[in-house]
């Protein structure tokens, strides 16, 4: 008898109840809670899934210059053929130079050339000279001829009028233009202007005097001076030539000053040598 009571008593509140206002409070609070769960559990699902994608300020920045120990990376260091490492020293006890077909190949006073070595791929360059002969000196290892052609056609866009005036030099050409040379001013001056034989990057096919009728078509320092010498000092490495003999420079290469030999070596390694304003000795010199 109790029971029945008791569950009637429970069945009568629970009428009484839903047809007051608490009831309504009480859903409201009910349902408050029930969204409140559901956003928070929401919110934590896209938590996790931002957390899972990569930050979009981070997705657009370049590589880091780093390794995973915090030391840059440079990854040319590791390709470069250092000036020791591309020479062996024969009986007579000069240093030969062994990477021939390499762009960065280095000849100078301490660097010799083999006798007999001639590049395999020497063609002419499309580019005015001030002569009409078909001579060898007009000729350039194929990409340095494709990138001085790509060059002048710049210069001439700029109202300049550059003229092309001596590449490739055999090893024979060589022994007679020094020869001339040490005649003429003697060994010592015949050092500081030309080439030993063997010791000439002309004979690279990467090398090319450049002239202008400003200095009556002369390989003389004065070409500095005028607007295509300029012009080559603060452009030549966009199409992958350096300077290669420096003002200042001498007890590095070696030779005076000559603001009218380009060099090839790429336009990636002649932008660095470019910007940090030195030789490309000291380029190919190994840290």
């Amino acid at each position: 008898m109790k029971k029945y009571v008791i569950t009637s008593v429970l069945i009568g509140s629970v009428i009484v109840l839903s047809a007051c206002k608490p009831v309504d409070w009480a859903q409201q609070q009910w349902n408050s809670a029930f969204n409140d769960s559901k956003e928070e559990s929401e919110k934590d699902k896209e938590k996790e899934n931002n957390d899972s994608k990569p930050n979009e300020s981070q997705q657009d920045q370049p590589p880091s210059d780093t390794d995973e120990t915090g030391e840059p990376e440079n990854p040319q260091e590791t390709d470069l053929p250092w000036l020791n490492e591309t020479v062996t020293v024969s009986g007579d006890g000069k240093a030969i130079v062994q990477n021939l077909d390499d762009m960065l190949i280095v000849a100078n006073k301490e660097r010799n050339l083999p006798e007999d070595y001639v590049p395999a791929d020497l063609v002419t360059p499309n580019v005015p000279f001030p002569f009409k002969e078909d001579l060898p000196k007009k000729k350039l290892r194929k990409e340095a001829a494709l990138s001085v052609e790509v060059l002048f056609k710049a210069a001439e866009e700029q109202g300049l009028e550059l003229l092309a005036q001596s590449g490739y030099r055999s090893y024979d050409t060589q022994v007679s233009i020094f020869a001339y040379n040490a005649d003429q001013y003697g060994e010592e001056k015949a050092n500081q202007t030309s080439a030993q034989p063997g010791q000439s990057e002309h004979q690279t096919g990467l090398s090319l005097d450049v002239t202008s009728p400003q200095v009556n078509y002369e390989l003389v320092e004065e070409f500095g001076e005028t607007k295509e010498g300029k012009w080559l000092a603060e452009n030549a490495h966009k199409y992958g030539f350096i300077i290669r003999y420096l003002k200042d420079k001498e007890e590095i290469t070696g030779y005076q000053y000559e603001p009218w030999h380009l060099r090839y070596v790429g336009v990636e390694h002649a932008k660095e040598i470019h910007e940090r304003g030195i030789t490309l000795e000291e380029y190919l010199q190994k840290p």
